[in-house]
């Protein structure tokens, strides 16, 4: 049986981290186990962050909650809002924004 990928949550610069996950059993195109992917899905910040507010599965609880099929350009511009990513891991198709900071 072949194990569906678990990315570690990023942590951006200014401390605001999130899961990105994109797997067979993620909200993610393809829905597929390899990328690269155009949309994935964001889970759990540990912030409100408008950027993904209108993709919230509970916008009432925006850091409880999942946010579905969002775009890699989306997660993209959240990761550069947040000074980059100082550690964990993106799914392939999501650019790895890297922190100057780390």
């Amino acid at each position: 049986m072949k194990v569906k990928p678990l990315y570690k949550a990023v942590v951006c610069a200014d401390g605001f981290s999130m899961s990105v996950q994109a797997s067979t059993t993620a909200y993610s195109r393809p829905r597929e186990d390899t990328g690269p992917y155009t949309k994935v899905e964001v889970g759990f910040p540990n912030e409100e962050e408008s950027l993904l507010s209108s993709y919230a599965e509970q916008p009432e609880e925006p850091t409880n909650t999942v946010y579905p099929y969002v775009p890699v350009e989306r997660v993209s511009l959240v990761l550069a809002k947040h000074g980059g990513v100082v550690s964990g891991d993106l799914p392939e198709g999501v650019p790895m924004l890297k922190s100057e900071y780390e």
